[in-house]
Formats: structure tokens, C-alpha cells, sequence
């Protein structure tokens, strides 16, 4: 991708924002502060794909649901999910690639795994983290962040690309600083 961070983007290519990056970049809070500054609909897609006990949505039943929320004018939808992608690039007129560097997401994702088990935070579905599953489970999330940080970053790298992606603009994001320089220049906006 590019040397820097895209922010000069029109209110048109806003209108309807994918939110990507591995597991525990920060997804989810980021596209709920783009959402509340735009004034856009928030689609969180763990939300919509976990059911009680952690258990996973039908596909099929999994894409009705996310095109349903697609309907909207504006949106900004925040996940990974291959099983949707389509539907969602097919419609985005931005994405926003959290690009962010390895120890800072294993950092959030062994805090956050952390904080969740010792408060027993509900997540989705009533679901709540245990320090068993949370640490000690092969697909506990700071392990996954471990298996899969790299080869997600390689994928995201070669859709994004110029040749391959659809008709939309990319942000790409390399930290939490660029990422609070973008949120600040959208309010400047207004």
C-alpha cells in the first residue's frame, strides 16, 4: 500500500464504509466513532454472527441478515467475515484497512481478553469469556491474533491493491495515531 494515510475523501466516498483488520486492531470502536460522525448506521458483524454459547450463524441465514442491513443509504460495517464479503465490497465506497503493527494488537488482544474475563463482560448473545477459553483454549482470541495476524495482513495487502479491488477508496491505517488523525479530520468536516 501507499507511504501514507488517505484523508482526502469526499462525504460520497463515506457513504458506505467496510472496516477491516485483523483481530483486536480495533474494528468495532473505530467504526462506531466513524458511524456516530458521519451519522451513518454501525453493523457490527460478530454481533450478528454469534448466537448463545458462541454458537456460529447458518451462512445462508448469516448473509440475509447482513444484506438486510446493507439496505441502508449510509453505513459503516465493521468485520473479516469471507462469507459476506462480497455483499459488503460490492456495495462500500470505502474500506478502511487497520493496518496496525503486530505488538500492538497482540497487546490489545491479551488486554482486552484480559479485562473481559475479569469483569465477565457480556459480549454477543450473552456469550462472556472465561480465562479457560479466553487463554488456554487453541482458539482463544490472542492465539488466533498469533496464528493468523500475518497471513490476513498479506491477503488484505493483495485485495487492496489497485488492480484487484472494486470501484472504492482505501484508507489504510497504521496505528492509533493516523487512525485519531482521520476521526479528527472527519469532525473538522462537518
Amino acid at each position: 500500500m501507499g507511504d501514507s494515510v488517505v484523508v482526502s475523501v469526499s462525504r460520497e466516498d463515506l457513504a458506505r464504509i467496510a472496516v477491516i483488520g485483523t483481530s483486536c486492531a480495533g474494528k468495532t470502536s473505530l467504526a462506531s466513532r466513524l458511524a456516530e460522525i458521519l451519522g451513518s448506521k454501525h453493523v457490527e458483524l460478530d454481533a450478528i454472527y454469534w448466537g448463545p454459547a458462541w454458537s456460529e450463524c447458518p451462512t445462508d441465514e448469516f448473509r440475509e441478515k447482513v444484506g438486510t442491513e446493507l439496505e441502508s443509504e449510509s453505513w459503516v460495517v465493521d468485520g473479516n467475515y469471507r462469507k459476506v464479503r462480497d455483499l459488503i465490497w460490492k456495495k462500500a465506497t470505502a474500506v478502511v484497512w487497520m493496518n496496525y503493527p503486530f505488538p500492538l494488537v497482540f497487546g490489545r488482544a491479551v488486554k482486552r481478553t484480559a479485562q473481559r474475563v475479569a469483569t465477565g463482560e457480556e459480549m454477543f448473545s450473552g456469550n462472556r469469556e472465561t480465562f479457560r477459553a479466553g487463554f488456554l483454549s487453541r482458539d482463544a482470541i490472542p492465539w488466533w491474533v498469533v496464528r493468523t495476524f500475518r497471513r490476513r495482513r498479506r491477503e488484505y495487502a493483495e485485495l487492496l491493491t489497485k488492480d484487484a479491488r472494486p470501484g472504492f477508496a482505501v484508507i489504510e491505517l497504521r496505528g492509533q495515531r493516523e487512525a485519531d488523525e482521520f476521526l479528527g479530520s472527519l469532525t473538522h468536516k462537518r
